[in-house]
């Protein structure tokens, strides 16, 4: 059960001051605190939990800034600290410098929308920030994502946060940035639920919503508000087996369906949406018996055979996902200059039918191929990873498409297949930093993909880390170091003949002894 905060008296706060290493304060009992900038609440954290002490301070806890703010931090702000139920006065209130000290401090998007912190530290545009007119399309679109769930066959429901407003007070919790749907399938097999979560999905996309999946048995449609926002409308899969609620979100609890179905109805926002039949129950298993209690700083303890049995079921095809969604999180643009790769290959090929970048990342090697006329496409596990590149692609007219591939998803890897073979041409395939990047089932699925897609001729051009001298270029790539005699072997294994094969010598080495980094270049074909 997720740890909740004890009742009674508030906490005494003292001793509450802000400053470049974050907020420090002193409490007998845990509190829970927001940090106001400017009169708007941008952050909440429980002192105990979050704090760590101050050495030679008894009872004095830092509770630093978190990553994601600190890029903000230079200039100088209003900034208070408050209990989070807001009883009495603010505990600290001050004009803080930070970094520079210098003109003010503004937490927002770059087109001045204001930030918060959600519970996991990431920043979002939170609800408190909008109007009901400004929500008004999340819960046209909850309504309109509910009815063709229904006619698909599936009841679903009002789930989590979204559920929690809607019970609690009738309205979005204020620092909620999303909206969550839940369902319970009439299937207890988890091949059978997955099989049915992509089969919802298909009739979504049909509908015309972007769906973007997060595993076999959830996904977020996405929903534009009306400033340009866009909002996750997560949707959860869930099914009962052996007397328990199997809910993705990370719950399996003893459960009835007749807790669940069939189902009642609450109010958010003005809008009545269906919700489980016995709410205090649901939201029990959710959030601990104190739900009420309101606490932007909750954060989730799942059991772990909880997490390893949704990762087993699930989740094999969100393998490394966090980690590049994590570094393409900000939208980075395409390089300027093409990769040595790329280059190489422009050298090598006279005038290839096709180029395809796979794992093309922010897409600079695909816009060089098709600023030299070549049409091109670019795959990669990230779509915000390759998003400049395409709007810089349609802006310039270039013959380039860009493509979602998931090389840990054999569903993924056969269509993107099929969908690109289906204009039958010789082809010429880049792989650069994807066989460190892969674990063994993925390497496979590129050695899979690169035959079907050059069953009409073609050649795959691989660059991996064959050895990381200092560490540093891994960590840099994210890659891990491959020996080039295995991936030979894996890749005659799947029917390839390697052309040509050279290691290059990348840096000096970084103490005497040490070695050299080296990359590993392959030339591959396969023959028909």
């Amino acid at each position: 059960m997720n740890r909740r905060l004890g009742g009674g008296r508030s906490p005494q706060v003292r001793d509450v001051t802000v400053d470049g290493d974050g907020v420090r304060a002193r409490a007998r009992r845990e509190v829970i605190l927001d940090l106001h900038v400017d009169g708007r609440r941008v952050w909440s954290f429980w002192l105990h939990r979050d704090g760590t002490p101050v050495p030679g301070a008894r009872g004095l806890r830092l509770v630093e800034w978190p990553k994601t703010l600190r890029g903000f931090l230079d200039g100088t702000a209003r900034m208070s600290v408050h209990v989070h139920d807001g009883s009495g006065p603010p505990l600290f209130e001050d004009d803080v410098p930070l970094g520079s000290g210098e003109g003010p401090i503004e937490i927002a998007t770059p087109d001045g929308r204001p930030i918060t912190l959600d519970r996991s530290l990431r920043r979002v545009v939170a609800f408190e920030a909008k109007s009901a007119a400004e929500v008004e399309p999340l819960m046209h679109a909850i309504g309109e994502v509910l009815g063709i769930l229904a006619e698909a066959g599936v009841h679903a429901f009002l789930a989590y946060g979204t559920l929690l407003g809607a019970v609690r007070n009738g309205a979005l919790i204020g620092h909620d940035a999303d909206a969550d749907l839940g369902y319970v399938s009439d299937h207890d097999h988890p091949v059978d639920v997955a099989r049915e979560s992509f089969r919802l999905q298909r009739a979504l996309t049909d509908r015309g919503h972007t769906v973007t999946r997060y595993s076999t048995a959830a996904f977020k449609v996405e929903v534009a508000e009306s400033d340009g926002t866009v909002r996750g409308l997560d949707v959860f899969g869930g099914f009962m087996r052996e007397g328990l609620l199997h809910l993705m979100g990370e719950i399996i609890e003893p459960f009835r369906r007749e807790w669940v179905l069939p189902l009642g109805e609450a109010t958010l926002e003005g809008h009545r949406f269906p919700v489980p039949a016995d709410t205090d129950r649901f939201l029990t298993i959710t959030y601990g018996p104190s739900w009420r209690v309101p606490d932007p700083a909750f954060h989730f303890t799942t059991p772990r055979s909880t997490h390893r049995r949704f990762n087993g079921w699930f989740r094999g095809i969100r393998v490394g996902r966090a980690l590049w969604d994590r570094r393409y999180a900000s939208r980075p643009g395409p390089a300027e200059k093409p990769t040595g790769l790329a280059r190489f290959v422009a050298r090598r090929e006279a005038g290839p039918a096709e180029v395809v970048d796979l794992g093309c990342g922010t897409g600079g090697d695909a816009l060089f191929f098709a600023r030299r006329g070549v049409p091109t496409v670019g795959l990669d596990l990230v779509p915000k990873g390759y998003a400049t590149a395409r709007e810089v692609a349609e802006r310039e007219g270039l013959p380039v498409r860009f493509l979602e591939l998931n090389l840990v998803s054999l569903r993924s890897t056969l269509a993107t297949a099929a969908l690109l073979a289906a204009e039958p041409r010789p082809r010429v395939l880049l792989a650069r930093h994807l066989v460190d990047a892969l674990g063994t089932p993925g390497r496979h699925e590129l050695y899979r993909l690169a035959r079907l897609l050059l069953a009409d001729g073609g050649t795959l051009y691989l660059e991996f880390l064959a050895r990381d001298a200092s560490g540093r270029y891994g960590r840099k790539h994210k890659v891990r170091p491959r020996r080039p005699a295995l991936v030979a072997r894996e890749l005659e294994a799947s029917g390839a003949t390697i052309v040509a094969q050279r290691v290059l010598t990348r840096r000096r080495p970084s103490r005497p002894g040490a070695g050299r980094t080296r990359i590993c270049r392959m030339v591959v074909r396969w023959e028909s």
